[in-house]
């Protein structure tokens, strides 16, 4: 990896009139054995590569240009940070890596899990706190943007950034010290639901003990609702965090997170994989792989079940009718005997599909459908269930429930983990004017941004959008929540009172957020009767 050298970036600084144009301010060095500290941070106005090497070659207007930015004061007085504290080596993203080798930004982003992970020290930049002490509680007036947490917290790299380290030290915008990840672990996992095992020895997601690892399910969920410049890069950001490599291609778009979860169930057997949308929130999906780390929001308390306690946790279910059938007690032992000779940890990813062997229930209506059993658990301790319908020569997932048979059979699936081929997206356009009649206006929409009169929708039916409408004239807001399920667009609508806090009322995001988590866990049909109002007054299609 490519370094600053501290020392000889402070002293041209410090001595920049006498500082030649060969002036030497980094060096190559192996992460294994060098000691330096690292910067995580949000990125602005930055220093690239050749910028931060070259400095001294630049006329003095190109250079004072450069001098001014953030980013380049980021890494000056990270640098003295580092000094300070020992250090003699910084590597910082913005300057260390030369983005213009396709090969080595390959490299660095394939190793930088690894990097973050081997530093003696993080320092996490906050631009955005300038108070002295961290934020404990959520502030939507001051991080409007960002779910009411500073921004870093909101982005894709931050994450593995966050856990890699054993030391991360955080610093508000003037670059005093507001506490460390040990003294605020308490916090961190309040805003990133992180359990605080995982944030205090990050070591625990590669641990030979595979039930010490949280599930695939639950570290998904943990990037669900953050945000990367590039969609490909919400697949490479997590690379590092499932141990696993994979090269990287620019423009492929969201089919990045679907390699990335082919190359996690090469080395995982892991079923919770399968296990996003847990309550159906979502439409109509064929395939089995989910588009996006979104799609495992609300996974965050799954956990696996082992193949050596699957079994009689299946029959414990089946025995207490969980799913809804009185079982024969013969046939609970030909389970458990069909249990034991199936290879239930093997997978195979083969060109019709992804191979597994799992219990399935049959549809008492349908023969097509059917509803397979995953070795994962809920919050409740319930067994998690994905209902699939075969289709000609292939099965797909579906969320219509179906009467099933009481006892399951092992069978041996192919479930398929090609992208739709077909439309990738489509458009709305939405029509909101006849609001303003009646004094409201759009502030806004979460969380994904929505420009002028359209929104997009994904084809395969992932996509919640929420906007806010809002009448300071008469304290009055509402939400309207846009989605795509079962080849249909439908709309939820929600409204709140006046809140008693004005400064409550100045933010729409938390509330678009409120809007969010309640229209997402909301039945996918009808609307509730306090929010019908809504609809007489809000006509968009």
């Amino acid at each position: 990896m490519r370094l600053l050298d501290i020392g000889a970036v402070i002293d041209r600084e410090r001595n920049i009139q006498r500082a030649g144009p060969k002036t030497k301010v980094m060096e190559q060095l192996d992460d294994e054995t060098a000691k330096y500290a690292i910067l995580s941070h949000r990125w602005g106005t930055e220093v690239n590569h050749d910028e931060m090497t070259g400095l001294m070659k630049m006329d003095e207007q190109d250079r004072n240009e450069v001098k001014q930015r953030d980013g380049y004061q980021k890494i000056i007085k990270s640098c003295e940070q580092a000094a300070r504290d020992g250090y003699t080596w910084l590597w910082i993203d913005t300057c260390c890596i030369n983005k213009d080798s396709s090969a080595e930004l390959s490299e660095a982003i394939n190793s930088m899990y690894r990097w973050y992970r081997n530093a003696q020290r993080c320092y996490v930049y906050l631009y955005d706190v300038e108070e002295s002490a961290f934020p404990t509680e959520q502030d939507f007036t001051k991080f409007d943007g960002s779910n009411g947490w500073p921004e870093w917290f909101s982005r894709g790299w931050t994450l593995q950034e966050l856990i890699a380290p054993k030391e991360v030290e955080f610093f508000n915008k003037t670059w005093v010290s507001i506490g460390t990840k040990q003294e605020l672990t308490s916090t961190l996992e309040d805003i990133t639901r992180i359990p605080s095992e995982v944030l205090q020895d990050g070591q625990v997601l590669s641990s030979t003990y595979s039930w010490e690892r949280p599930s695939v399910a639950r570290v998904m969920s943990w990037a669900a609702d953050r945000k990367t410049t590039r969609v490909e890069d919400r697949a490479y950001s997590l690379m590092g965090l499932f141990g696993v490599n994979m090269p990287l291609l620019y423009g492929e778009g969201s089919r990045s997170f679907q390699r990335l979860q082919l190359e996690i169930i090469r080395v995982s057997s892991d079923h919770s994989i399968f296990a996003w949308n847990p309550k159906g929130q979502l439409g109509y999906i064929g395939n089995i792989l989910a588009d996006d780390p979104s799609c495992f929001r609300g996974c965050h308390d799954i956990e696996r079940v082992y193949d050596f306690d699957f079994v009689d946790t299946l029959r414990s279910y089946m025995r207490q009718d969980i799913l809804g059938r009185t079982i024969d007690r013969v046939k609970l032992m030909l389970l458990r005997r069909r249990a034991r000779s199936l290879p239930l940890s093997r997978w195979d990813v083969t060109n019709l599909g992804i191979q597994v062997t799992l219990p399935v229930l049959s549809d008492r209506d349908i023969p097509s459908r059917f509803a397979a059993i995953l070795p994962c658990l809920d919050r409740d301790g319930n067994l998690i269930t994905i209902n699939l319908a075969s289709i000609g020569d292939s099965i797909r997932k579906y969320w219509l429930h179906g009467d099933y048979n009481g006892c399951p059979e092992f069978r041996s699936l192919y479930l398929p983990f090609s992208r739709h081929t077909g439309q990738s997206h489509f458009d709305l356009r939405l029509d909101d004017s006849r609001t303003s009649w009646y004094g409201f206006t759009r502030c806004g929409s979460f969380p994904r941004e929505v420009a002028g009169d359209t929104v997009r929708f994904s084809a395969q039916g992932h996509t919640l959008t929420v906007l806010v409408y809002a009448n300071n004239d008469t304290g009055s807001r509402f939400a309207v929540g846009l989605g795509y399920y079962l080849h249909k667009v439908r709309a939820g609508f929600y409204c709140d009172e006046y809140p008693s806090n004005p400064e409550a009322w100045s933010s729409w995001t938390g509330f678009a957020k409120q809007a969010y988590d309640t229209l997402w866990n909301a039945p996918s049909h009808g609307y509730a009767p306090q929010l019908l109002w809504a609809r007489r007054i809000c006509v968009l299609f």
